[in-house]
């Protein structure tokens, strides 16, 4: 079975991020509507693979984590939340997540932390 977990880790936002200052979502429907909701009502309440598993749930309908972890899925750094919506994701030691709006002391603060992993968000363009 495939994951998606980072631990001590900061996904930045794009560097390619079309705001500099964090945007919610407009569409709740969109999967960055639906992750949007999900971490911004329970920060650090799951990790990744289980964020993922009920966006995709609730997109789907009733999907196992072993389906659909059968394949590799994409991590967190393709979020739309960190592609085009100025959010940074923040794993902690045991792997939960949470939004942090990149305008935010929080964000400065993890970027400035040595003991924190930072990886990029994917971007949106090539080039």
């Amino acid at each position: 079975m495939h994951t998606t977990n980072y631990r001590d880790t900061l996904i930045t936002m794009s560097g390619d991020c079309p705001v500099t200052v964090a945007t919610p979502p407009t569409k709740e429907e969109t999967v960055a509507g639906r992750q949007f909701a999900l971490l911004s009502a329970a920060p650090y309440a799951m990790t990744s693979d289980q964020m993922l598993l009920a966006v995709e749930n609730d997109r789907k309908g009733a999907v196992t984590a072993e389906a659909f972890f059968a394949k590799p899925q994409a991590c967190l750094r393709a979020s739309p939340l960190v592609k085009k919506h100025g959010y940074g994701l923040h794993h902690d030691s045991e792997g939960r997540v949470a939004l942090v709006a990149v305008e935010s002391p929080d964000y400065a603060r993890l970027l400035a932390d040595a003991s924190v992993v930072k990886r990029p968000g994917m971007r949106s363009a090539r080039g």
